[in-house]
């Protein structure tokens, strides 16, 4: 069974710098549970067989699913890590995600009333993963007979037409292209129904209603695909114990199940009310469509996340000798709410708020450049120029000057541009990083935390919130850039 898992002083100067805080381009939708009000008592909603009220502590069995972790599976168990160690004594202190297929034994207590166990689809074609590569959703969608390869709206500034607009939300939220399609025709129709409908006639045409700057399709998309992440990355951080439906039912997921299911039981849970929902989330449901268009998933399931997955050695994003603040503790990679992906620094400035900045963001390890625009950039370190695979960090906030085109080969500690507030909203010029491996976001402060240098990301209480650790010290996220959030790369500062 062990086969399975493969194994100083900081000086701190003081400089003016910039309070600073990001939110990613897209408006998007609720954050995990936004509650309105006080939910009614918790009833079941479908018709499975229940689970069996469990005894405290009661031993049951457990397959890990890849991207499991143990802080995770012991929120979903209602348990603890040290317990569920108690029980597995193979699993290596060291751990980080746990191998798909390795058989547990977790002590569970019982919590009414879990829902259904049934699992839609795999976790990794719910990711713009490996399982996405070479797919085209224009091709796909102009090869259907429907009204969806006609329809045009505005894309973050420019007009996309059809599959292309599927595209740009896919891979801003790195969520597969294929899910956002099938959701489209299961909900509207819209890849065989030949008539396109006025937008007044159906504004709101995947049934999020509660905010107008949501109408027209494209919007519900952007929506949709940051309540499915929400969903998604809340179960692997285990930040998702209920699920507050529409008309303020409660459901807990069921602990056996894996976070693609969790996120369209999310999903489904604040658009339909009961029979609505418990079709979309059953095997005549959703993935009927999803079947339909691209065949069964289950199929031919492969495990995205490793055993044991580590980060490659990362520098800070910016040059040696120079003290940035450390302004964002987790947050959101790209939209709102989970995943808690990204963090910020802001340079040092005379000036506050979105002032022209001078210095130079760099890259945290050797890569390819595989998108590069006005203000964002993705660096791929497995080197094969494709997204979807290995690990790729996300650069956002970058000014658009001096910026290397896509294609470009960089080495550790290169420059790639210089920090602002564009791309989003801000409060201060600053840059936005993330990591995301085989297309799945990785948490910045979970079981495989961000590391750059000697210091390793914590989560704080709340959003933004959280410190960087090392032997030297603590240094603690601030929007203020006070002394205790300032910091510096103890790597050699390059010769002239």
């Amino acid at each position: 069974m062990k086969s399975l898992f493969k194994p100083g002083v900081v000086f701190i100067i003081l400089v003016n710098l910039m309070a600073s805080a990001c939110q990613p381009l897209q408006k998007s939708g609720i954050v995990l549970i936004e509650s309105t009000g006080t939910p009614t008592p918790i009833v079941p909603l479908s018709k499975f067989t229940e689970r069996p009220q469990y005894q405290p502590g009661q031993i049951v069995n457990y397959i890990a699913q890849t991207g499991d972790t143990l802080p995770s599976l012991a929120a979903h168990f209602n348990t603890t890590e040290r317990e569920i160690r108690t029980q597995n004594p193979v699993i290596p202190l060291d751990a980080t995600t746990l191998p798909a297929g390795f058989p547990m034994k977790i002590p569970i207590y019982y919590l009414p009333l879990w829902g259904d166990p049934y699992q839609i689809l795999p976790d990794s074609f719910f990711v713009d993963g490996p399982n996405q590569i070479g797919f085209s959703s224009k091709d796909f969608v102009n090869a259907q007979p429907g009204w969806f390869k006609n329809y045009s709206d505005n894309a973050a500034g420019e007009i996309e037409v059809g599959g292309d607009l599927v595209d740009h939300i896919a891979r801003n939220f790195s969520i597969s292209p294929r899910l956002l399609l099938a959701l489209i025709e299961y909900q509207t129709g819209a890849l065989t129904r030949p008539d396109m409908p006025k937008l007044e006639d159906d504004p709101y045409p995947l049934g999020y209603t509660k905010d107008p700057v949501y109408k027209g399709l494209y919007q519900q998309l952007v929506w949709s695909a940051n309540v499915l992440n929400n969903g998604y990355y809340g179960w692997r951080a285990g930040a998702l114990p209920i699920i507050e439906h529409k008309d303020k039912t409660i459901e807990r997921p069921d602990p056996w199940q894996n976070a693609a299911s969790v996120g369209l039981h999310y999903y489904f849970s604040q658009i339909y009310l009961h029979d609505e929902y418990n079709k979309a989330i059953s095997e005549l449901g959703f993935i009927q469509t999803y079947k339909r268009l691209f065949g069964d998933p289950w199929a031919n399931v492969n495990n995205h996340i490793p055993g044991s997955l580590r980060q490659p050695p990362f520098q800070f994003p910016f040059e040696p000798g120079k003290v940035w603040a450390y302004t964002g503790g987790p947050h959101a990679g790209w939209g709102n709410g989970e995943p808690f992906a990204a963090i910020d620094f802001a340079p040092p400035s005379e000036l506050t708020g979105c002032a022209p900045s001078q210095e130079w963001v760099t890259a945290v390890a050797d890569g390819i450049v595989t998108r590069s625009d006005n203000y964002r950039i993705n660096l791929d370190l497995d080197g094969d120029g494709v997204e979807q695979t290995g690990w790729v960090v996300f650069y956002l906030h970058l000014s658009g000057v001096g910026m290397p085109p896509v294609g470009t080969r960089l080495k550790a500690g290169d420059r790639i541009g210089h920090p602002s507030c564009e791309g989003g909203e801000a409060t201060g010029t600053h840059v936005h990083i993330a990591r995301k491996y085989n297309g799945e976001w990785i948490l910045a402060g979970g079981a495989v935390p961000l590391k750059l240098e000697i210091w390793t990301v914590q989560n704080g209480s709340e959003v933004y919130q959280g410190t960087m650790v090392s032997n030297s010290g603590v240094i603690t996220a601030c929007v203020c850039s006070d002394k205790s959030s300032q910091i510096f790369s103890s790597l050699p500062v390059p010769k002239p």
